[in-house]
């Protein structure tokens, strides 16, 4: 039977990362088992597969991925061995190379997932299905279920995690939150687009307008360098087709892809600023060939304001 025509076969063994490689190489635990490398190899056919294709043969497909690369079968629900953990290996330190993406379980969560595992970056997510996104991502993700109120949840969830992106305004910050250790924040705002809504629309926003103000809040109270990401209406459409639109403003007004929106997310993550980078987009007509050198001119110019 032929591979699967989206991802190509993985060696076990990834091969080691070379200084050209794109991606944090501080991302990866030098300690631990690197996923492999998934390699996407852009077609020149029109009818190329999207990002969010990739993402469907990968959600439907888990458990026979994991065969063709040679990933262990997930134990049963009852097995115990993945639930259970050694509580003396709770307090022990581990190497903070780990993204944490919460609402893992959304659309948008789902494409943040997969873009970190082609960027080879070690990956954990917040998750209300473990079982289902265990089938769907496989080893290449570390699932999260639990209550962020929780303390000793908390400081699990948190062990080893280096930067934190949250996808959706889904109130990740709205309770006092434990973040030492973790050096950037990454949070992806509709704030904009709340704000702008009236009638019937409005009110349905309106708890969502909350969450998203109460997020920003505490993030730019935290001392943490954070991106903040204001994005016009997410949109379910295929990604890399447009451009991006920049200008003041947009986001109350515009539309971006979700495909999109989840890249400038994990693209966020190669250019920490000292302390905050807000920016609003949409999708547009500006064409960006490097988010590094993108992200740097930002930075730069938020600095001089500062």
């Amino acid at each position: 039977m032929p591979l699967p025509p989206l991802l190509p076969r993985l060696s076990p063994t990834p091969p080691p990362l070379r200084a050209g490689d794109r991606g944090n190489a501080a991302l990866l635990s030098p300690g631990r088992r690197r996923p492999a490398l998934l390699a996407v190899v852009r077609a020149k056919r029109k009818d190329e597969a999207s990002f969010t294709d990739r993402i469907l043969d990968y959600i439907e497909g888990g458990p026979k991925l994991r065969r063709w690369y040679g990933a262990p079968d997930l134990l049963p629900k009852d097995g115990g061995a993945e639930d259970e953990e050694d509580e003396s290996q709770v307090d022990i330190e581990e190497p903070r190379d780990a993204v944490l993406v919460t609402n893992g379980d959304s659309e948008i969560g789902q494409m943040v997932i997969l873009a970190l595992i082609l960027k080879r970056a070690r990956t954990k997510a917040l998750v209300k299905d473990k079982r289902t996104t265990e089938e769907a991502f496989g080893t290449y993700v570390e699932c999260m279920v639990g209550d962020m109120e929780d303390k000793s949840f908390t400081k699990k969830a948190l062990r080893g995690v280096c930067a934190v992106i949250c996808p959706a305004d889904d109130g990740f910050f709205s309770e006092p939150t434990d973040l030492k250790g973790v050096q950037h924040i990454v949070l992806l705002s509709q704030l904009a687009v709340y704000r702008n809504s009236g009638g019937l629309q409005a009110i349905m926003n309106s708890k969502l307008k909350k969450l998203a103000e109460r997020d920003e809040e505490v993030v730019l109270a935290s001392g943490i360098p954070c991106t903040i990401i204001r994005t016009g209406s997410l949109q379910s459409t295929p990604g890399g087709k447009r451009g991006f639109d920049f200008t003041e403003g947009i986001a109350a007004k515009g539309r971006i892809s979700k495909e999109d929106a989840a890249t400038i997310c994990v693209e966020a993550l190669d250019s920490i600023p000292r302390k905050t980078l807000i920016f609003e987009v949409a999708n547009g007509d500006v064409k960006v060939r490097d988010w590094k050198a993108w992200f740097a001119e930002q930075i730069k110019r938020e600095e001089e304001i500062q």
